[in-house]
């Protein structure tokens, strides 16, 4: 089976890549490299002793988009990654979010129709949640509006999902994933973005190795126990077997809706400042922080309710905070090294 993943090289998508080789099936990668390093995929290779095959272009782009899957339409099905993921980030330039994020989909979609590839897994996000009206939070929640525009692209895609798949051959499952951290345990691959990192765990090793002066929390002044933001962190390897788990079960016929959506986390809320007080402990370095002001479009607490993936997927998260932090550090110290 032929599985195409987009942004296989990024963070999530290069775990991915690895547990889908491991699973036994044929990997096609496409990313444009524009928040990631050509030399992950010597990494990948490096893990599983297969090099995987890589296109570099833009799936916005509609022609490219076109090409690509004219000379490669023997897909069996696509995991799509590909998408811009800082909230911040997104507030600041929603009109490239928009183009990105759902251009892509679209074109990716439409050659689905095309070529009758049946399967996609979307990378989907918590943040079409919003702030949850209860905790934790299951599948049958309310989509909120959303407090970003990266959070709207997400229900906007998962909107555009629904409707193809109604109207097609095509079934597809939307992974609502919580905050992905840490790293393979060959520290060979992990959470390396471009530039100023946007997610709290690179920055955390990154000021812990010196290469951050500080790290800032922001905000101190939320309803939570101490005061910062609440997340459900799940170790990325984790969250890229539940991807295998999901491919599988669109191939063996198992969906039972065209449209299937699972919560993809632990079930466990951290604090902000819960992170940090762990990756203190597990790299025994006393990090460098601040308490700042809020930042725009953050949520105050959401975890999973992931009883429906367990049950329906099979699938359980298994590592504890303590080896996703120490993972984190692991990597970062391997990227110093070299």
């Amino acid at each position: 089976m032929k599985i195409l993943v987009t942004g296989g090289l990024g963070y999530i998508g290069s775990h991915t890549v690895v547990e889908l080789q491991a699973a036994g099936f044929e990997v096609v990668i496409v990313d444009n490299l524009s928040n990631t390093h050509i030399e992950v995929l010597d990494k990948i290779e490096k893990i599983s002793g297969i090099r995987p095959s890589f296109f570099e272009f833009d799936l916005a782009d509609r022609t490219a988009c076109s090409n690509f899957f004219k000379k490669e339409n023997n897909i069996d099905g696509i995991i799509h990654f590909a998408a811009y993921k800082a909230v911040g980030e997104s507030v600041e330039k929603p009109l490239m979010y928009y183009h990105n994020n759902i251009g892509s989909l679209i074109n990716i979609m439409e050659n689905m129709e095309q070529y009758a590839i049946q399967n996609i897994v979307f990378s989907s996000s918590c943040t079409v949640y919003g702030q949850p009206d209860k905790l934790p939070v299951d599948e049958k929640a309310p989509r909120k509006p959303a407090l970003s525009p990266y959070g709207n692209t997400k229900q906007i895609a998962e909107d555009i999902i629904r409707d193809t798949v109604y109207s097609s051959a095509i079934k597809s499952i939307a992974l609502r994933y919580f905050n992905p951290v840490g790293a393979h345990h060959t520290s060979l691959i992990g959470e390396l973005p471009l530039g100023i990192p946007n997610n709290l765990l690179p920055f955390i090793t990154q000021t812990a190795a010196g290469i951050r002066k500080q790290l800032n929390v922001f905000g101190d002044d939320y309803n939570t126990p101490d005061g910062t933001p609440i997340r459900d962190y799940i170790h990325v390897v984790d969250l890229a077997k539940a991807h295998v788990v999901a491919v599988k079960r669109m191939i063996d016929n198992k969906t039972k809706l065209n449209f299937e959506t699972f919560n993809i986390g632990t079930g466990n809320g951290y604090s902000v400042l819960e992170v940090i007080k762990s990756f203190e402990k597990v790299s025994k370095i006393k990090l460098n922080y601040k308490i700042v002001g809020r930042r725009e479009g953050d949520v105050e607490q959401v975890w999973a309710d992931t009883s429906f993936a367990n049950n329906e997927l099979g699938w359980k998260a298994e590592r504890s905070l303590d080896e996703m932090t120490l993972s984190a550090w692991n990597f970062q110290k391997q990227l110093d090294k070299n």
